[in-house]
């Protein structure tokens, strides 16, 4: 499997926000955290750290699909206590979004608005569900995909990781195939590039080779489209390295 990675501040922002965990050739995600005076920074990065560590120690213990899910219930957990402990951390809560890459199947967990996309071809499917206030109008026909973008709050979430003592988690499991490629993303790129837009920066792209340039391009052109906010992207192929 090919993977590249990339994380950017964005243009507007004074710190990254966004956390990542990049395992080839089995383990990915990504966070983007929320939160005052750093919290977001902390919150993603406790997500990443107790995915990692979960996942680690329960492989090949109880089933992957069950793993994932623990593993951000595991999150949740450590970051809402922390939250807890100072009071710049209370509140704090961060996006994440995981895939396990076991061969041809893909098992990933999601709590947020961070993303998991599917290519196959000229097709884009968007395997997770956003969990946010626009995702909620859109779904209910009140907005339409394009005004999703700029609605004014966008940004707000329904659910995310640390921000109480439960959570639900959305999860499931698909198959890929030779030529398939994954997309992980924060809401960095999503909010400045329409799917279109993706689509039409991956054309030019020899992707099957240039996985790297593949997640340079698409952060560049969120920046050039304004870099309202901290981005990060993974690109994953498969196929032999």
């Amino acid at each position: 499997m090919l993977a590249s990675v990339k994380s950017d501040i964005g243009r507007m922002r004074e710190i990254n926000e966004d956390s990542y965990a990049f395992h080839p050739p089995y383990l990915f995600a990504v966070a983007d955290g929320m939160g005052g005076h750093a919290a977001g920074e902390v919150a993603s990065g406790l997500a990443i750290r107790a995915l990692l560590e979960k996942v680690e120690a329960g492989y090949g213990k109880i089933p992957l699909q069950n793993l994932m899910e623990d593993a951000i219930s595991h999150a949740n957990e450590l970051i809402y206590q922390v939250s807890l402990s100072k009071p710049e951390y209370l509140g704090m809560g961060t996006t994440l979004t995981a895939v396990y890459v076991e061969a041809d199947t893909v098992y990933w967990s999601h709590v947020g608005d961070s993303r998991l996309y599917l290519f196959q071809k000229d097709n884009m499917l968007q395997i997770t569900s956003d969990h946010s206030l626009v995702w909620e109008l859109f779904l209910n026909g009140n907005i339409t995909r394009d005004e999703m973008q700029t609605h004014p709050q966008r940004n707000m979430l329904t659910r995310a990781v640390g921000t109480s003592s439960d959570i639900k988690i959305d999860s499931g499991v698909f198959q890929w195939k030779p030529g398939d490629h994954l997309l992980l993303c924060t809401d960095g790129l999503t909010n400045m590039l329409s799917e279109q837009d993706i689509l039409q920066i991956l054309a030019v792209n020899s992707v099957a080779v240039e996985g790297q340039k593949v997640v340079d391009n698409l952060i560049d052109k969120a920046n050039e489209a304004g870099g309202m906010d901290n981005i990060t992207a993974i690109w994953l192929q498969y196929g032999d390295v």
